[in-house]
């Protein structure tokens, strides 16, 4: 990309398109084209060929998606299906319509197989079942990537997969049922410490190994990858590293400063046992995170501080 390339990011206000914007507008990049969803209902065929049509965009970083937590995945199933398969449908078919250049499509780790040996290597998609809470949302994720193998192989077009590991950072989802663990968590121990709360419930026994990448480290990769990227098949983009839920509450608990007792609900859904992504790929083309977890939650908490009354 040249630094007055058109540049579309579907979804910059969610928290990974808004860490794109941040990064490219901070290195110079001066010609996106942005749509809200109130200016642009991606679900809508004909509306996102019109505005394809119309703004001819060369690069697409497609960070557009229905997201939530472990609940919010099991509760709205047919939502999570339905919103991303015709999101990504549309976009990535608009963009080979209108001879965009290049097409970075965002996906999950949540793409693979539930029991799938650690760490996670890209070569593993597709070889066992999912994990059933979130298996929707999952499949839909998975329909984007090989959608955008598909018009690699029919028509030659340069659309890249990235499969980040679990996210967080500024812009995130604090909701106190559909969000993430660690903004959950975030959230739980400040209301806690500002009540005064003895103790707090964790769902699940808290031994699900996870790894967590800063928001703002993943903008910098795909905006990399764009640049350096172009292969049939997807990329991992994560840590390489892991810890349990119980050692992330116990850090999350430190940074917010609450006092309390942990306890844990066995009867909530664990989800995965362990998922760790294989980074080596990436690595080997020279790109690594920078910012350490427990720097990266206190970050997430003070933006989160910030927006205090937005999140309620």
């Amino acid at each position: 990309m040249d630094k007055n390339s058109k540049i579309y990011i579907a979804g910059h206000r969610g928290m990974v398109g808004g860490a794109i914007m941040r990064y490219l507008v901070s290195n110079g990049y001066n010609n996106l084209v942005l749509r809200t969803s109130s200016e642009l209902d991606l679900r809508n065929q004909q509306a996102v060929d019109n505005f394809f049509a119309n703004e001819r965009p060369e690069y697409i970083f497609l960070a557009a998606a229905k997201v939530g937590g472990i609940v919010a995945n099991n509760t709205y199933r047919a939502d999570f299906i339905y919103d991303n398969l015709i999101m990504e449908a549309n976009i990535i078919h608009a963009a080979h319509s209108h001879d965009a250049v290049k097409l970075l499509f965002l996906g999950s780790s949540c793409i693979y197989p539930k029991m799938a040996p650690q760490p996670l290597k890209e070569e593993y998609l597709l070889t066992g079942p999912l994990e059933p809470t979130n298996e929707p949302y999952a499949i839909a994720k998975i329909a984007g990537i090989k959608l955008c193998e598909a018009y690699r192989d029919q028509y030659g077009e340069d659309f890249i997969s990235v499969m980040p590991t679990n996210l967080y950072g500024i812009g995130d989802n604090y909701h106190p049922q559909n969000s993430h663990v660690l903004p959950a968590l975030i959230r739980r121990f400040h209301e806690a410490k500002l009540a005064r709360q003895p103790s707090v419930t964790i769902w699940g026994s808290g031994s699900p190994r996870r790894e967590f990448l800063y928001a703002e480290d993943l903008a910098e990769a795909c905006v990399f990858l764009m640049n350096s990227y172009s292969e049939r098949g997807l990329i991992n983009v994560g840590t390489g590293e892991d810890l349990t839920i119980k050692e992330l509450a116990e850090l999350i608990k430190d940074i917010v400063g609450y006092r309390g007792e942990l306890l844990f609900d066995t009867s909530m859904p664990d989800g995965t046992p362990r998922k760790l992504m294989d980074v080596s790929r990436l690595r080997s083309l020279g790109w690594k995170h920078r910012t350490a977890l427990n720097t990266g939650i206190e970050k997430a908490y003070q933006d989160f501080l910030r927006n205090a009354d937005a999140a309620r």
